[in-house]
């Protein structure tokens, strides 16, 4: 099955950390998290996988080619020259996926959420995408009706809030950065600069995207130099 791993971001967050290399070739416990990723994704069957790169693309692409070298079926989606977030990266490697459903799959996430599972749940639900949430008290969120339909979205820190239509009461989840994906979703994106999240809630009020609403044992977004301390000393201990 075919995958996605988003690693071209700056790592702005991580300050001086990624000055001089990227956000997905820090290392924790002797493994960089590209490895990480692409390691997880592969044991679970989604064994053939394209990365974008952008900063320190040299590195990546180094890292990539090593990985290559040892049996993993990755492509490279070169974004050095324009940086295009996730939803414009997608849209650049269209022309990977074919009429499957893919995986992607955010690099800076370390989690032991089953991809088997959400991919599963997908193809129960029938929807144009799923997508991974937990209910965590994150600044910004997903808002869920009592089906699991994505029905908006909130910024909890400006009071910032869309919403596909009048449902009454929903659910905040903080999303995971891993969904599932249908090819279909290349109907109605384009070229350009934007994130899944904006592209997401464009469609929403036509196509259903699901929640996936999972409890994982550990799950850290390694973009803070507090968060990728806090997935070393804990993955040191497991």
């Amino acid at each position: 099955m075919k995958a996605m791993i988003f690693a071209a971001g700056k790592g702005t967050r991580l300050g001086d950390i990624t000055a001089a290399r990227p956000k997905a070739l820090l290392e924790i416990k002797g493994k960089s998290a590209l490895r990480i990723a692409v390691e997880k994704l592969t044991l679970n069957g989604f064994d053939d996988i394209i990365i974008n790169v952008h900063h320190h693309a040299n590195q990546m692409i180094k890292a990539i080619d090593n990985l290559k070298q040892e049996g993993f079926r990755l492509t490279v989606s070169d974004e050095s020259e324009q940086l295009l977030e996730t939803g414009g990266g997608l849209y650049k490697a269209r022309w990977f996926f074919d009429d499957r459903p893919f995986l992607l799959y955010n690099v800076d996430i370390i989690t032991d959420i089953d991809l088997n599972e959400i991919y599963s749940y997908h193809i129960e639900k029938g929807g144009i995408a799923t997508l991974a949430v937990r209910a965590y008290p994150d600044t910004r969120v997903f808002l869920t009706d009592k089906e699991g339909i994505i029905r908006g979205w909130r910024n909890k820190s400006t009071g910032e809030e869309i919403l596909t239509g009048n449902y009454g009461s929903l659910d905040e989840k903080a999303f995971s950065g891993i969904h599932v994906v249908e090819p279909e979703v290349f109907s109605y994106m384009k070229e350009g600069f934007y994130s899944m999240t904006s592209f997401y809630l464009n469609i929403a009020k036509n196509k259903n995207i699901f929640a996936y609403d999972y409890n994982p044992e550990y799950f850290f977004d390694i973009g803070s130099p507090q968060e990728l301390e806090n997935a070393i000393n804990y993955i040191q201990i497991i």
